[in-house]
């Protein structure tokens, strides 16, 4: 089992950046996937949730209106459209994925998480 989450860079205030998850190892389709974050001091936090099918989302208030997640489960694959970057955006971002029974249902808990993957850097300078 193996989430490879990448994109993440050096950008500046206003940019945009997508980052991709990869999965493998397990049946994508069969799980709720997640992004949280974790900057330099801090706590991780949760970013935002997708539910099995995509049709659900579920976003914090921090990145709501600037953050898009999307999934691709043909492609095994996870995604995070970031725009109007802000420098407190700056954190090492983690992909998760959360076994979930019904096509719709997410979790925003990372405790309830069952895979994670190893993160990527996004670094927001102003």
């Amino acid at each position: 089992v193996q989430l490879q989450a990448s994109g993440g860079g050096l950008v500046q205030a206003g940019d945009s950046l997508t980052l991709s998850c990869a999965a493998s190892g397990f049946t994508v389709s069969n799980y709720g996937m997640g992004w949280f974050r974790q900057a330099p001091g801090k706590e991780r936090e949760f970013v935002v949730a997708v539910s099995r099918s995509g049709t659900n989302t579920y976003y914090a208030e921090l990145v709501k209106g600037r953050f898009t997640v999307s999934r691709d489960n043909a492609k095994n694959t996870v995604y995070l459209q970031m725009n109007s970057l802000k420098p407190e955006d700056t954190a090492i971002y983690y992909c998760a994925a959360d076994w979930q029974r019904t096509q719709h249902g997410f979790e925003v808990d990372a405790a309830r998480y069952d895979y994670w993957g190893q993160g990527t850097l996004v670094t927001v300078s102003s």
